[in-house]
């Protein structure tokens, strides 16, 4: 798939929000922390409070500054929800959001493991994703968010660095752990991207999807890290909508929505830390197709018909909840 040049450089509309949420950081409960090599680590939740609100800033940033985060309030018992669009959705998903890049350093319990989202990966191409996007950007800064409860060692930093092709005194990484409120609604923003995310599973063409949004509740904290993840994937699981704008036939359009709730997945009905517990918490050996909105609506261009499948689950969301 190749995608109508020119696409805009995701690291440099990230470098603005990256500046004001450093510029915001008493504002926003957070600490930021300059190591020996001049890296900047932003702590959005370990030791540092943090918040909603420095959760969507991050989830924005995480968006390659082309997506838009909303916190509401709605009707039911979980009435707090998080709404999420893109202005190009595939490059602010798949190409700067999904956490594609896996950063390992060490071995045994001293193993660092994570995987990073933002638009550095678009930066260091390590993945093949890129390839099939047709997208490398360029830039002399960039930052990684990371869903961690401790910084990186500095070799992995260095590395990174390298990676990236740039300064290390010019790279930021933001931590957000998945127990915090900013890790909360980074995860869950993530909606939409888990939507494309399946799409690119099933085959569709991704130059195909031309305008998406989403929205998801947004779940209680948790004590533990198995919960706390597996309610923020719930809230995605069983109570995500999406719409998705394509240029496609009807018939297309038609087998996309079937495919694409998480209800068509064999993994679906279960609580997702259940799922996880089942096979020995090896998230490779969970059905991929598992990972998608409750609900979708496909709406296509040419023939100007919209097709709905899926639906949301009250009932498993309030047990995951609650």
């Amino acid at each position: 798939m190749q995608p109508k040049p020119p696409w805009p450089s995701i690291n440099r509309l990230t470098l603005p929000l990256l500046e004001n949420l450093k510029r915001d950081v008493d504002a926003l409960r957070l600490k930021v922390i300059t190591l020996r090599n001049a890296t900047t680590i932003i702590d959005a939740g370990i030791d540092a409070r943090g918040g909603l609100e420095a959760g969507r800033r991050i989830a924005e940033i995480c968006m390659g500054g082309l997506g838009h985060v909303a916190l509401n309030m709605g009707a039911g018992k979980w009435p707090l929800a998080l709404s999420v669009h893109a202005a190009n959705p595939v490059l602010a998903c798949l190409g700067s959001q999904y956490a594609g890049w896996s950063l390992d350093h060490g071995e045994g319990q001293a193993a660092f493991r994570a995987l990073g989202s933002g638009p550095g990966r678009a930066l260091a191409q390590k993945e093949k994703l890129f390839a099939q996007l047709g997208y490398r950007d360029s830039a002399t800064s960039t930052c990684l968010v990371l869903e961690v409860d401790q910084a990186p060692p500095l070799e992995l930093i260095e590395k990174v660095s390298r990676d990236c092709h740039v300064a290390a005194e010019q790279l930021t990484f933001i931590l957000t752990p998945t127990r915090s409120l900013a890790g909360l609604v980074q995860i869950v923003a993530r909606v939409l991207e888990v939507a494309l995310h399946k799409v690119h599973v099933l085959g569709f063409p991704l130059d195909q999807i031309i305008d998406g949004a989403g929205s998801a509740p947004l779940p209680p904290p948790a004590k533990d890290f198995v919960t706390s993840m597996g309610r923020s994937n719930d809230a995605i699981l069983f109570g995500g909508r999406v719409r998705l704008f394509v240029d496609c036939s009807d018939t297309d359009a038609r087998q996309l929505a079937q495919q694409l709730p998480s209800s068509a997945s064999r993994d679906y009905g279960k609580l997702f830390a259940q799922v996880f517990k089942n096979v020995d918490y090896d998230f490779y050996k969970i059905d991929p197709l598992l990972f998608a909105p409750a609900e979708v609506i496909v709406s296509t261009l040419q023939g100007g018909k919209t097709f709905r499948a899926g639906s949301v689950n009250e009932a498993l969301l309030d047990s995951s909840f609650s």
